[in-house]
């Protein structure tokens, strides 16, 4: 199995499904072993970088429910 490439799409520009599908490519061809260091150490920085946009997301999501959520409930 050949190294998977770090996406070159901006990271800015992810949904979070993009990122999410993205980052479990990163860990799988991490897992697998088959990268050079070089292309581990792309694929890890790709790999923060895509977990902090995941958390981004999530924690957008989370401010939304918390705001939404009525006073009587929190």
């Amino acid at each position: 199995m050949a190294a998977t490439k770090p996406s070159e799409k901006d990271p800015a520009k992810l949904s979070y499904e993009e990122a999410r599908d993205e980052l479990a490519k990163v860990v799988s061809t991490l897992e697998s072993g088959q990268a050079t260091l070089e292309q581990s150490l792309a694929l890890w920085e790709r790999g923060e970088e895509l977990a902090k946009i995941c958390q981004q997301w999530l924690d957008g999501a989370k401010a939304k429910l918390a705001k939404a959520k009525p006073e009587s409930d929190k």
